[in-house]
């Protein structure tokens, strides 16, 4: 990943993906499990209105779950407070941390 990366963020990286905290496959229904509906929470998804958050394997074969930005935004948040004490290139610069940079990216992103 590189700084370019961070300009937008259109498919969430795996590190990232694991301080936000995907939730189990058998917690989803068969609308957040095929993408149609956010992971968290309730809200149809567009393509504009979607975050990517990647290819993952589950019990029935591969899936490919997304979430709305609002929701998105407020899980990285929160995992900015997880993530970043515990975090050698934060405790530096923050700048310098490239999951650091997609989770401030993915805050300003559900704020729109």
């Amino acid at each position: 990943m590189t700084r370019d990366t961070v300009t937008r963020v259109d498919v969430v990286p795996p590190d990232v993906l694991t301080v936000l905290g995907l939730p189990s496959f058998d917690e989803l229904t068969p609308d957040q499990v095929r993408g149609a509906v956010c992971v968290w929470g309730a809200e149809l998804l567009t393509a504009d209105s979607a975050v990517d958050l990647g290819e993952h394997d589950g019990p029935d074969g591969r899936w490919w779950p997304r979430a709305c930005r609002r929701h998105t935004g407020e899980r990285a948040h929160r995992g900015l407070y997880d993530h970043a004490p515990f975090c050698e290139p934060c405790a530096d610069a923050a700048e310098r941390c490239e999951t650091s940079l997609v989770l401030y990216r993915l805050v300003r992103e559900g704020r729109r």
